[in-house]
């Protein structure tokens, strides 16, 4: 195998430390992801006229239970029998595991919340998170590649990545590059859809079905070439043809389409509460001036 158009990847995946504390590219992504998405949403309340305390409101519900969901959904998914064992290791974040599964798990969770605790449709916040979630996602691979992780087979393609930091002496497919790109154009699109086609009020759960297909078709195509996650993705494959990552993305893809066909068919939405005439003050009457 040709290796020398290849590319040599041996970045630390620790960006600098703080006070003792190693920073990693990995959870910068991930905080560069949540600022992202306060932006994305401040500027969606300010366009639709909407107060700004629902920013706050969605960022608590959404970050909270998507980065609960996405580790535990690791733990679930892909190591139940490390983590059942000694449940409190969920919590040591420190020593990796996210799943994009869980995360999408915890995110809808979150967003029924906010709905119902704001009184707003589903809808309007599920459509709109798929913007900062697909370029967020896009950065969480990125994350991927600087840990040496997440990566394909072998190949001869001359951007393979040979990942030395992992002992890997060949290119191999950079796929946490490709996932990333799928996710830009997933973000490109569901831009032009809010921004161009105002499908956010047209036709509510488009946008979100949109994500759904483009961010979790683009998963399932590339676990074709990536290398298994865990051990007993080999024995999957033998069996049924796919590893736990592709048989996860199904359903989600499946509504995904779903969702298109519904959003499509939909009817302008409206917030009820926000288009309530504003309650005319009551004036004050003067008290009659006393006789002399």
């Amino acid at each position: 195998m040709n290796t020398f158009s290849a590319i040599v990847w041996n970045v630390d995946p620790v960006a600098f430390s703080l006070f003792g504390l190693e920073i990693r590219y990995y959870g910068l992504f991930w905080a560069l992801s949540f600022i992202l998405g306060i932006y994305f949403f401040t500027n969606f309340v300010r366009r639709e006229k909407l107060p700004e305390r629902l920013v706050d409101s969605l960022f608590w519900f959404a970050t909270i239970l998507g980065i609960f969901g996405a580790r535990v959904g690791h733990c679930l998914f892909y190591e139940p029998e490390v983590y059942l064992a000694d449940p409190l290791r969920i919590l040591n974040i420190r020593e990796g595991g996210m799943a994009s599964h869980g995360a999408a798990l915890g995110f809808l969770i979150g967003l029924i919340l906010f709905a119902w605790r704001n009184k707003m449709p589903f809808w309007w916040a599920a459509d709109r998170i798929m913007i900062p979630v697909a370029v967020g996602g896009a950065g969480v691979r990125m994350g991927n590649l600087m840990n040496s992780e997440i990566y394909g087979r072998a190949t001869e393609l001359p951007w393979g990545f040979i990942f030395e930091r992992n002992g890997e002496t060949v290119p191999m497919h950079p796929t946490q590059i490709y996932e990333a790109l799928f996710y830009l154009l997933v973000f490109v699109v569901l831009l032009w859809l809010y921004y161009k086609k105002d499908a956010g009020r047209k036709h509510p759960a488009l946008m979100f079905g949109v994500g759904l297909i483009g961010i979790f078709l683009s998963r399932f195509v590339l676990e074709y070439i990536k290398n298994d996650q865990v051990g007993f993705e080999e024995g999957m494959k033998a069996a049924i043809g796919m590893n736990m990552g592709q048989l996860l993305s199904i359903p989600f893809v499946i509504a995904g389409i779903a969702l298109v066909i519904v959003g499509l068919r939909s009817k302008p939405q409206r917030i009820a509460w926000a288009e309530e005439p504003a309650k005319p003050k009551a004036q004050k009457v003067a008290p009659p001036k006393a006789k002399k």
